[in-house]
């Protein structure tokens, strides 16, 4: 069944069971701010339930931020020259090994010290790290901080999984699986900033094979909010990007539910059809 398109306002299932968890976590977790790992593909819905919770929150007095991976991007040129060190795919954001796991801990450790952090911003329809002096400053301390995008919370494929690719592009590009390996263990590395997290959620796609339809249509409303940007994608330009997230997303619906909090279960429509708790 094809996706509809993005629905306004997040699903109340999904909102309800993000609440309960969040407030079963602010009384037994000590340190402050409780971060709340919100992990889904692309395209899932996260950042309209990551707004919407955070809104809920507001409302009750308590000081809520999010933080999405996706800002935490290196820069442009920092990413080109990791595409000419080790493997031309990497001249793409989005794998491991494309993340400033360094700033997102700098970021973090000053809101667990109660400090005022400018949050870092990406500019996607640039395709490259926003000025400085354009990310919001956030007053601490706060009470929770909603950590979300397609990966976080993500940990490495066994090594022998990486041998067989698994889409065109792994088996036309890195036929030697240079590219797939070296992200897989820089996935390693991520973990001091997904081992700060209190509880972690994720937004269960009912496969990958939607995820397609999902991604275009962010990249029309991408199109729409910025109809000057270079990087806005057509539809190959889709087709082939995505194949650049289609490993760690399903290797991410297989193992992730076993250990995550909490397992929102999405149909096409992003509708939630099962809450499981971890």
């Amino acid at each position: 069944m094809a996706a509809t398109r993005p629905i306004a306002s997040p699903d109340p299932v999904a909102l309800d069971a993000l609440v309960a968890l969040v407030d079963e976590g602010l009384g037994a977790v000590a340190r402050r701010p409780l971060v709340l790992g919100l992990c889904g593909a692309q395209g899932s819905g996260k950042t309209t339930i990551a707004r919407a919770l955070a809104a809920r929150l507001r409302e009750r007095g308590l000081r809520a931020a999010i933080l999405s991976i996706d800002d935490l991007y290196v820069t442009h040129a920092e990413r080109q020259a990791l595409a000419r060190r080790v493997h031309p795919l990497f001249a793409t954001r989005g794998p491991p090994g494309t993340h400033d796991v360094a700033l997102g801990l700098e970021v973090i450790a000053r809101l667990d010290a109660g400090e005022a952090v400018a949050l870092p911003r990406f500019d996607k329809a640039r395709d490259d790290r926003a000025p400085r002096e354009t990310w919001p400053v956030i007053e601490g301390p706060l009470h929770l901080l909603i950590f979300e995008g397609w990966c976080v919370g993500a940990g490495p494929e066994p090594e022998a999984a990486l041998a067989e690719p698994i889409n065109d592009l792994e088996r036309r590009e890195d036929e030697g699986a240079a590219w797939r390996s070296y992200a897989n263990e820089a996935l390693a590395h991520y973990r001091p900033l997904f081992d700060r997290i209190d509880r972690l959620v994720l937004l269960a796609a009912p496969g990958f094979e939607v995820v397609r339809a999902w991604r275009g249509q962010q990249e029309e409303d991408l199109r729409t909010e910025r109809p000057e940007g270079e990087a806005v994608m057509d539809a190959a330009a889709i087709d082939r990007f995505i194949q650049h997230y289609e490993r760690l997303t399903r290797h991410i619906l297989a193992e992730m539910p076993a250990r995550a909090d909490l397992t929102l279960r999405l149909d096409a429509d992003r509708h939630v059809v099962a809450v499981e708790r971890g």
